[in-house]
């Protein structure tokens, strides 16, 4: 199903506060490796708020979901005190990781073992 505009209007909203709020808590650089979020999705009624999140050498992935749904509420009031103004209710936050990127990194692996191949011969 399309999103419609208001939800990729609150979804853009949504991440760029989330973003911020990442980089004061000091969630956006960490044990080496990077955090970002990739894409935020709206449910329909807006109360709820799927965050996909890109993780760059992390050692453990899950662990660190797991340590920002520890915050979750630290993270979620923080965000109402941002949005609040503009959202009627502040959505509920849904961390899921966003894969795409080892995804890229091994297609690039095997396209360079292709390639070396094609030479070979």
């Amino acid at each position: 199903m399309q999103e419609t505009k208001r939800q990729k209007q609150v979804g853009q909203l949504v991440q760029q506060e989330l973003s911020d709020i990442f980089m004061r808590m000091g969630f956006n650089v960490t044990e080496g490796g990077m955090i970002s979020i990739s894409s935020v999705k709206m449910t329909p009624d807006l109360l709820e708020a799927r965050v996909y999140l890109s993780m760059f050498q992390i050692k453990s992935p899950e662990e660190m979901l797991g340590r920002m749904n520890e915050k979750m509420s630290e993270i979620r009031r923080e965000l109402g005190n941002r949005v609040g103004k503009q959202l009627r209710r502040v959505p509920e936050l849904t961390f899921f990781l966003d894969d795409t990127l080892d995804h890229v990194f091994k297609m690039e692996e095997l396209f360079k073992k292709i390639n070396e191949e094609k030479e070979k011969k």
